[in-house]
């Protein structure tokens, strides 16, 4: 199974939506220590899931999910990986923190449906 090998230290900017990673932080994909990984760099900044503001109630910007917010943020900015497998990676670690299926599986096609965007933005 895929883990996670450190924690994830963060502290909020003044504007109140975005968060700076203190240290690296790291995703095995796919099994536990796998050379197949994303590492975060310590400074990276992120606002956690990109959620509307209407949906807060049921899927706030910050939850059990939130490690692989971060994760997935990282690809999207950096273009590591393609999107498709950016997007299966957020799945994937979503399932390995135990998030509730119908929580994966509504932000996994939300990605999947507009993530485009965020995608050709940041390109």
């Amino acid at each position: 199974m895929s883990s996670f090998t450190s924690p994830l230290s963060v502290t909020p900017l003044d504007d109140g939506r975005t968060w700076v990673l203190n240290r690296s932080f790291t995703y095995h994909i796919c099994t536990k220590c796998s050379r197949n990984k994303i590492t975060v760099p310590k400074g990276f900044c992120t606002d956690f899931a990109s959620v509307p503001q209407i949906f807060w109630n049921i899927l706030p910007p910050w939850g059990k999910y939130g490690k692989s917010a971060v994760i997935h943020d990282y690809i999207y900015q950096t273009h590591c990986r393609t999107r498709k497998e950016a997007d299966a990676i957020f799945k994937e670690a979503m399932e390995v923190l135990g998030v509730p299926t119908w929580q994966v599986i509504s932000m996994w096609l939300a990605v999947r449906l507009f993530g485009w965007l965020a995608w050709h933005k940041s390109s």
